[in-house]
């Protein structure tokens, strides 16, 4: 009597498929944008998800300063750090880091999205945040992804 014979497929560093994903943060939510830049930049969406690989795709934020904050998102939430040294505890409202940087502020929204641990760093250097919608990776020939239909 024949058999089938169903396996598990656990992919590993060898046998991942990472494409190049270009993401256009215009008009978007800051929220629900990085959770679906994390998703991608997870894996989470291919059908060879593994938990403990890197089997995501490297992406491109392109327009991140034409991202929206709902409410009063833009005085009230605080970004904290300290310095290492005693009372050395600063503080930036989102409006103070966008001034800065727009970039950072799509970029620690997803970073904390990953997971804390040695995958979730090796995961956060394929994500680019650009401002503008010039980027340094265009020989990569990144496929554009509209994520109003990626869920």
């Amino acid at each position: 009597m024949d058999t089938l014979s169903y396996k598990t497929i656990s992919a590993n560093k060898a046998t991942v498929d990472k494409q190049w994903v270009l993401v256009d943060a215009d008009g978007q939510t800051l929220g629900r944008l990085a959770s679906k830049v994390a998703k991608l930049l997870r894996g989470k969406h291919k059908p060879s998800f593994t938990p403990h690989v890197d089997c995501g795709d490297n992406v491109i934020v392109i327009n991140s300063e034409k991202i929206n904050l709902t409410g009063n998102k833009w005085n009230d939430k605080t970004y904290i750090r300290h310095t290492g040294y005693p009372g050395g505890q600063r503080s930036l409202t989102a409006t103070e880091l966008f001034g800065k940087d727009p970039a950072r502020v799509v970029e620690k929204s997803v970073k904390g999205m990953l997971p804390k641990n040695k995958l979730g760093a090796d995961l956060f250097r394929n994500l680019t945040v650009v401002v503008g919608t010039e980027h340094a990776h265009a020989a990569q020939k990144p496929k554009a992804i509209n994520l109003e239909e990626f869920k």
